[in-house]
């Protein structure tokens, strides 16, 4: 069974179709790329995954149940674009209370913060910190529990080459150890570092697959210019 399932999904937000009847299987244990341009609808897709989107049709499951189900609230980690945390406690004071609402052992905290990257900021208040930084705390707080399936949007916009690489590392970790992650961005030189890739614009699939996939598909080895290829065909 797929990790995420989703069938005819339509969302309407402020009055314009953003998604347009899509449907996805998302394999369990992989790192899936969603890539697409700025309003493509990654974000909305994202949302009805983790069940916080108001839908117009459709049906998305998630590890076997309905999306938003209750069971699904520790077994399922979203990182939205804009940090989750609170500005006046430190890095380590933030992971620390998360941990604390999700019932999680406090050596939890220490692991998860050394995962992003972050162990020479933990007493750093989060007012003080870059918004690369800010988002790294986000996803040291998602990593907490340990989730089957972890929902990124653009979890490295902001961060230097090396910090990318780190974080593009601790995903196919993740994804090794039995977690099926799904995360957006719109930098196509990322959608290298996907097992599989789904690339979407105006809210439509324009092409599911491995990055070799995609390639064969467009006719081209650059995953940029077979983007464009999709873009522009009839």
């Amino acid at each position: 069974m797929p990790a995420i399932e989703i069938e005819g999904l339509r969302v309407r937000r402020g009055g314009r179709l953003v998604l347009d009847g899509l449907s996805l299987a998302i394999e369990a244990g992989t790192v899936t790329g969603l890539l697409g341009p700025s309003g493509s609808g990654k974000t909305t897709l994202m949302r009805a995954i983790v069940g916080v989107q108001l839908v117009e049709a459709g049906a998305v499951g998630v590890l076997g149940v309905p999306a938003g189900a209750p069971e699904l609230r520790s077994r399922v980690g979203y990182v939205t674009q804009a940090p989750s945390v609170y500005a006046d406690l430190t890095v380590a004071e933030n992971v620390a209370y998360f941990a604390r609402l999700l019932g999680v052992p406090r050596s939890r905290v220490v692991e998860a913060i050394e995962a992003v990257g972050l162990s020479d900021r933990g007493g750093q208040v989060a007012r003080t910190l870059s918004g690369g930084e800010l988002s790294r705390v986000s996803l040291a707080t998602a990593l907490l529990n340990g989730p089957e399936i972890l929902v990124l949007d653009e979890p490295t916009v902001g961060l230097d080459p090396v910090l990318r690489r780190d974080l593009w590392d601790l995903f196919h970790r993740l994804a090794a150890g039995g977690s099926t992650l799904l995360v957006s961005s719109h930098v196509m030189d990322e959608a290298t570092r996907c097992d599989r890739l789904v690339l979407v614009r105006e809210g439509r699939i324009l092409a599911t697959g491995s990055p070799d996939d995609v390639r064969r598909r467009s006719g081209t080895d650059d995953l940029e210019e077979a983007f464009l290829r999709l873009v522009e065909a009839p």
